[in-house]
C-alpha cells in the first residue's frame, strides 16, 4: 500500500528556519522524482522544488531560490525540504509529490502547514 506521509511542519518566526520532511512506503521512491509543493486558500498550488531521480537534478521556484534546499536520503525513502529566512509569504500548506518513471505512479502527500508569523 502506498503512502506519502509529510512532517515538520508548525509555525515560525520571519527569519527562521524549518525542515519538512517527505516519508514514502508502498513503491520503489529511489526511481521517482520527488517535488514540493505549497498552497494558499483560494490559490492555485504551485512547484516549490523537484529533485530528480536517478540523478538528483534540483530545480526551484524563483521566490525560493537561495532559501530552500531539496534533497533525498533512498536509503530513509524520504526527501527533506530545508527552508531557511522564511517569510511570511512563504505561509502555506506544503504537499510532497511522487511520479514514478514511465508507466510509474503519481503521489501526493496530504500536506502540512507552515505558518511563518511574528
Amino acid at each position: 500500500q502506498v503512502h506519502v506521509v509529510e512532517s515538520g511542519g508548525g509555525l515560525v518566526q520571519p527569519g527562521g528556519s524549518l525542515k519538512l520532511t517527505c516519508s514514502a512506503s508502498g513503491f520503489t521512491f529511489s526511481t521517482y522524482a520527488a517535488s514540493w509543493y505549497r498552497q494558499t486558500p483560494g490559490s492555485e498550488r504551485e512547484m516549490v522544488a523537484t529533485i530528480s531521480a536517478p540523478s538528483d537534478f534540483t530545480n526551484y521556484a524563483d521566490s525560493v531560490k537561495g532559501r530552500f534546499t531539496i534533497s533525498r536520503d533512498n536509503a530513509q525513502n524520504a526527501v527533506h525540504l530545508q527552508m531557511a529566512s522564511l517569510k511570511p509569504e512563504d505561509s502555506a500548506v506544503y504537499y510532497c509529490k511522487a511520479v514514478g518513471p514511465a508507466g510509474g505512479g503519481v503521489y501526493w502527500g496530504q500536506g502540512t502547514q507552515v505558518t511563518v508569523s511574528a
